[in-house]
């Protein structure tokens, strides 16, 4: 493939914040910025944050500005931002999947807009990537659902592998602003250097990504990677600055933007 059909969906964090909230004003036009420069939008569904107002008025954002909806949910625990793995049986696990994007999905409907795909939340994204029955149990619970969701997850991890055995489309996530280890995980928060700040040089590793399908780790390592979709913190400080020249950055290198389309996830 030629880099001038190369394309990828750039994706953002949203509603991260509640409705009732007295910042919430703010919040919203902090994320209608950060979404001005992406194709589709992760909405938090009230497990780490978010509620039905804010789920509405993200809604209403995608569908008013054409961009492609999806959910994003996660542990319940908000006071750790879902950024805490729980150890919850499975059963428990698979129904706050189930509840959290069937309620996006309802608050969609009633805004004349559907859910595309569904992008697990921090500890629970990370512990599915390596996790095969937690892995599974997402997946199976996307697809009680809606079948036709597709699972975003991280390139290579058991979460694709999880989407496939559960007969969902699955979209392999790359991320623009963050650091990766080794063995292809995110590196920790809590590790200087794991959150990129550099619009430059993170366009710079994302276009290898895209093109090439390598990324370095913090080690030095030469990681594969499959990028059909890439992250952008919504609650990363200048996120919305930070995506405007990564995706100036990518129409620079001949590279194009689209929502996930399923056809070119085969």
């Amino acid at each position: 493939m030629s880099t001038a059909a190369l394309s990828i969906d750039l994706n953002g964090d949203v509603g991260e914040w509640d409705s009732t909230a007295a910042d919430a004003t703010a919040r919203f036009r902090a994320d209608a910025a950060l979404a001005a420069s992406l194709t589709s939008l992760n909405v938090a569904c009230g497990g780490h944050a978010g509620d039905a107002g804010s789920m509405r008025a993200l809604a209403c954002l995608a569908r008013d500005r054409g961009l492609a909806l999806g959910a994003h949910p996660s542990f319940p625990d908000r006071s750790g931002f879902g950024r805490r793995p729980l150890a919850l049986p499975l059963a428990d696990i698979e129904r706050l999947v189930v509840e959290q994007v069937g309620e996006l999905v309802r608050i969609a409907a009633e805004e004349g807009i559907g859910v595309g795909h569904v992008k697990p939340h921090g500890a629970l994204y990370n512990l599915a990537a390596t996790d095969a029955a937690v892995a599974d149990t997402i997946a199976r619970g996307v697809a009680r659902v809606n079948p036709e969701l597709v699972l975003v997850a991280l390139s290579g991890s058991a979460s694709i592998d999880a989407g496939a055995r559960a007969g969902l489309a699955t979209a392999s996530e790359v991320f623009s602003d963050r650091a990766y280890e080794s063995d292809g995980s995110l590196s920790p928060r809590t590790r200087a250097g794991s959150l990129l700040t550099d619009s430059d040089a993170a366009a710079a590793r994302l276009v290898r990504m895209i093109r090439d399908g390598i990324v370095i780790s913090r080690q030095g390592t030469i990681l594969r990677v499959t990028a059909k979709t890439a992250c952008i913190h919504g609650d990363t400080p200048g996120s919305a600055d930070f995506a405007r020249r990564l995706r100036a950055a990518l129409s620079t290198a001949g590279i194009g933007t689209a929502a996930i389309d399923v056809a070119r996830l085969a």
